[in-house]
């Protein structure tokens, strides 16, 4: 097997377009890492949505 083919070949072993088995284990820790993404998303816009507002409310103010 080429250097190239071999890189081709995912590290757990299973060839690209094959069906494997699933560990559950990995989906929960990829869904408990999206979950947190979006969570901390979620707080980043609710802040700046919270200054825009704030700001504004003291221009409106002056």
């Amino acid at each position: 097997m080429r250097e190239e083919d071999r890189e081709a070949i995912p590290s757990n072993g299973n060839v690209l377009g094959h069906s494997s088995k699933v560990d559950l284990n990995n989906l929960m820790k990829k869904l408990k890492e999206e979950e947190k993404l979006t969570k901390r998303n979620n707080l980043v816009i609710s802040a700046a949505a919270l200054s825009a507002v704030a700001v504004f409310g003291i221009i409106m103010t002056l």
